[in-house]
């Protein structure tokens, strides 16, 4: 028997499959199991608010490291088969010197083709050959009873494969190059599949894009490098009823972020219990500016320090009364110097800042005692500020009444538009969005006294920074909402009957019978119609309202907003290339003047009409 001439085959890179959440032995000689999951830094309740804390990571031991094995110069002491030429040729098997057998097919005296090599130690590739080196499809598998199969590349794990561990509890499902994970690919730290880790790989290490959900149930959603939380990413501590959203840094919360804490409350209730900080993190703590929204309705919006009210900052009471001034170690420096009216004095028992039952933003309001309650007290200061000064008490008195009537009706069109596109909430209440909102107005017909949704941005503004007037994104609680609905109804009853002296509580009813009641509920357009093309359409909201920020143009009036026309639309989705014989401009217009009666006038289009990224328009940027 002669000598096979065979290739030096190279060895390869370590194999590494990674370890669950609080793993704490080996899995397998084939892996290294230091763990990559780091515990996330939880926020826990101390004797007032939340304070920020960084859980420990936890960390296994490496086991053994494994490699596929190298294909070297091996010396046949026996072969079985045929020969052409001298050398073996088709099926055969060959013995090494080493006690390594090949079985399989070969081609001018090397492996070449289906075959399987069973290494001395037990170890076994069954697959594809070329020309010596395993090179194709092929499977791996260890004495240990790990496995791999997938595709190969001189004897290296490349392309796309599965890899099952030891006691076959952690696999990986994704790509691979010259063997690492590298690429897409996703991780389960469990038979059961309920610890995973899904989204992108660079040299074994997580990087880019990915979702991890953990053995407890909390999951990560966003950006990574080298294993941790870093960049753009949402956080949510199911067993603690948090949620993070915002900037991350070495796995810790680090620069612009809100942390949202759940509190648990009556089901059914509309009365929704959060407490809220948006501003800025760094090492995990609040520190530098940000507000505070606190559930009975309170808000801090100033400077922090290592979670701590300190500095310059804003404290509104629940009550509406504010303080600014000077903070020092989560407490007011000074006794607040309040302006009293002659109806309320201020809410005393709120002065304690560091412990209040603890949003939503409120403000001053008109000095006029709220037959309504706090949580849904109305803010229509500037309305009654039209009225001769006698007479805004009765104004508001009445208003109230008209809204207590009418309140079962308005609690349930909130409840019902505030779900739209939602999925479950932690505390099973809905704060209602700015895009949801539209879709009540558009049901409830606002739109058609000559007044387009734009204009009811502009008419609600109030002091809103120009560049988010038009966000989808903004939230209401009920009681805005019931602002809301009061300021619309003043302005259209108005303009409709501009020689009649109307009182809020008529125009607040007009616009109950004529509006609200006869059509709020029956939910109408593109985005909200189906569950799954709602579920579909809302993934891409966030790609859609950058790119309507990006296109739009100042607007020449005050308060001098982006926004933009349905002719710019059309122009947009021509420069983006989406137009086509499915989506054309007559599509477009179709889509947009199903519930808007100005967009067409018998065979007159107005495309002239401004346009915001509301359903109709996000539907028709991904159809």
């Amino acid at each position: 028997m002669g000598k096979i001439k065979k290739k030096d085959g190279k060895k390869s890179d370590k194999l590494t499959v990674e370890a669950a959440e609080d793993a704490g032995s080996k899995l397998s000689p084939v892996s290294v199991t230091p763990s990559e999951e780091h515990a996330p830094p939880s926020i826990k309740d101390g004797d007032d608010e939340p304070v920020t804390q960084e859980e420990p990571p936890v960390l296994v031991p490496a086991s053994e490291l494994y490699e596929e094995p190298i294909l070297a110069q091996l010396i046949v002491e026996k072969y079985e088969g045929e020969l052409v030429n001298g050398l073996y040729e088709g099926e055969g098997v060959a013995y090494y010197k080493d006690g390594n057998i090949y079985r399989g097919l070969f081609s001018e005296g090397l492996m070449h083709g289906k075959g399987m090599y069973t290494w001395a130690d037990g170890l076994i590739y069954e697959g594809e050959f070329f020309m010596n080196f395993p090179m194709g499809d092929g499977v791996y598998t260890w004495p240990d009873g790990s496995r791999y199969e997938g595709q190969v590349y001189k004897a290296i794990r490349h392309g796309t494969g599965v890899h099952l561990s030891i006691d076959q509890q952690v696999s990986y499902v994704g790509e691979w190059c010259m063997g690492k994970r590298h690429g897409k690919g996703t991780i389960y730290y469990n038979a059961e599949g309920t610890s995973w880790y899904e989204g992108e790989w660079i040299h074994n290490r997580k990087e880019g894009w990915g979702v991890q959900r953990f053995p407890s149930g909390n999951i990560y959603e966003g950006q990574w490098k080298a294993d941790r939380f870093h960049g753009e990413g949402r956080m949510r501590w199911l067993s603690s009823n948090e949620e993070y959203l915002g900037q991350w840094e070495n796995g810790i919360q680090n620069g612009l972020g809100t942390h949202t804490w759940f509190l648990k409350r009556v089901s059914g209730s509309q009365y929704s219990l959060r407490n809220e900080y948006i501003g800025i993190f760094v090492n995990g703590s609040r520190h530098g500016q940000g507000q505070y929204y606190y559930a009975n309705g309170a808000m801090y919006d100033g400077q922090w320090k290592n979670n701590k009210k300190h500095g310059t900052g804003k404290f509104i009471f629940k009550n509406g009364r504010i303080y600014i001034g000077e903070f020092v170690e989560d407490q007011i420096a000074e006794y607040p110097n309040f302006k009293y009216d002659r109806v309320n004095t201020p809410d005393l028992s709120g002065i304690r800042t560091q412990s209040p039952i603890c949003g939503e933003r409120s403000t001053p309001n008109s000095g006029i005692p709220s037959l309504l309650g706090s949580y849904i007290e109305l803010d229509i200061a500037s309305l009654l500020n039209t009225f001769p000064e006698d007479e805004r008490y009765e104004e508001q008195k009445q208003v109230e009444y008209g809204i207590l009537r009418n309140l079962t009706t308005l609690r349930k069109a909130y409840k019902l538009y505030s779900s739209l596109g939602n999925e479950n909430c932690f505390d099973n209440a809905f704060l209602m969005t700015k895009l949801q909102f539209w879709r009540f107005l558009k049901d409830c017909k606002f739109h058609h006294h000559d007044l387009t949704l734009c204009d009811m941005d502009r008419l609600l503004a109030d002091n809103s920074d120009p560049e988010e007037i038009h966000s989808p994104y903004a939230t209401m609680l009920i009681r805005t909402f019931l602002t809301n609905v009061i300021y619309l109804a003043h302005h259209i009853a108005r303009a409709d009957s501009p020689d009649k002296k109307l009182s809020l509580v008529d125009c607040f009813s007009r616009m109950m019978t004529q509006n609200i009641s006869p059509h709020a509920g029956t939910i109408k357009g593109h985005l909200f119609s189906d569950a799954q093309k709602t579920e579909h359409t809302m993934s891409y909201i966030d790609k859609c309202w950058d790119i309507y920020k990006t296109y739009c143009r100042r607007n020449t009036s005050a308060p001098y907003e982006p926004t933009m026309t349905m002719r710019h639309f059309i122009w947009m989705m021509r420069d983006l290339k989406v137009l086509n014989n499915v989506l054309s401009v007559t599509k477009i217009v179709d889509i947009m003047a199903e519930d808007n009666p100005r967009v067409r006038d018998g065979n007159e289009i107005n495309v002239e009409l401004e346009v915001r990224p509301r359903g109709q328009i996000i539907y028709s940027m991904i159809s």
